[in-house]
């Protein structure tokens, strides 16, 4: 029907009945927490991240405290490795006495309810910062790096990890972990795969917290993840991801690929996720830190594109902070 006939203000007049016809709604079980974790006691800010922290293990745990009373279900891990434990064949990934083990069984021990995902790739743990172990020339070797994937993902099991995620991009890669979980009697970890994950300008952030920006240099990693022109291409790798044993996949980087979460839902109906990355954190927090933008709206109206694309879940370094707005109302 026509004007005047048909009024679409009159449904958005009142709160009532805005809320009434919402389509769409962000509530604290869309967050899922990343947090870093390093050796040295206290905290560590991380500058091009203003509001995050490196944490030892037991400011992991007053985290994880605060994380569980505001009702986020899950952490996601990374470890920020001391340089003199990096190594040109990655072994202290899968070191069941390493930094990541040792956090995942505090944090089980501690918090038996709260989900912890784990980073299943190499380069935090790498002398020269890519994900994978290299040849001679530097290139990134597919086969030799999934199985020390596979040593890695095990000891993650083994610490009582959750979920873990291959985050590497390696070609056969969840097929392998899913194997050896099932061979290994770990029947009900979980792998999130980072299966449409690009090679993308918006990870400098996240590089500086792990400490791999300045062992990768002047080098990329455009040999193993995706093109950020492509989009029938990440329907392949989920595709595959899926028919290896994956039961969750990722997108990454979020905003600049809403089009991909959306894609990768319509099409597979499987519990999908997206990464809001390090640089797309850091631009809210620089414009908001500017008073160029309001940093509650923006950061909440951002994650709920994250819901209306199609994702069931976002890594997001504000979840916390849109715990308790959420919260607040």
């Amino acid at each position: 029907m026509a004007y005047p006939d048909t009024r679409f203000r009159r449904m958005r007049r009142d709160a009532f009945s805005r809320r009434l016809m919402r389509e769409y709604t962000l509530t604290v079980d869309d967050l899922i927490h990343p947090v870093f974790v390093h050796e040295p006691a206290g905290r560590a800010a991380v500058p091009s991240m203003p509001g995050v922290e490196r944490l030892s293990i037991d400011e992991l745990l007053r985290q994880a405290e605060a994380a569980s009373e505001l009702g986020v279900p899950a952490l996601a891990l990374f470890p920020v490795t001391a340089p003199e434990a990096k190594s040109l064949d990655a072994a202290a990934a899968w070191d069941d006495d390493g930094l990541c083990q040792r956090a995942v069984r505090a944090l089980k021990s501690r918090f038996p309810e709260l989900g912890v995902i784990t980073d299943v790739a190499l380069d935090p743990y790498t002398s020269h910062g890519q994900d994978g172990l290299v040849d001679d020339a530097g290139y990134v070797q597919n086969d030799a790096t999934v199985e020390a994937l596979v040593k890695q993902a095990l000891s993650h099991a083994r610490a009582g990890a959750d979920v873990v995620a291959p985050s590497d991009m390696m070609d056969g890669r969840i097929g392998a972990i899913r194997m050896a979980l099932e061979e290994d009697g770990h029947v009900h970890t979980r792998i999130l795969a980072y299966a449409a994950k690009y090679a993308s300008s918006f990870y400098g952030p996240f590089r500086d917290a792990v400490g791999s920006a300045s062992a990768l240099g002047k080098a990329d990693k455009r040999t193993y993840q995706m093109d950020p022109g492509n989009t029938d291409e990440a329907l392949r790798e989920v595709a595959a991801d899926l028919d290896e044993g994956a039961d969750m996949v990722m997108v990454k980087p979020g905003m600049p690929y809403l089009d991909v979460v959306r894609r990768v839902k319509e099409t597979f109906g499987v519990p999908t996720f997206a990464y809001q990355v390090s640089g797309e954190y850091a631009m809210l927090k620089a414009a908001a830190a500017n008073g160029w933008l309001d940093e509650r709206a923006c950061a909440l109206e951002a994650l709920l594109g994250f819901k209306r694309a199609g994702a069931d879940g976002v890594l997001t370094y504000f979840a916390l902070d849109a715990a308790r707005w959420l919260r607040e109302g």
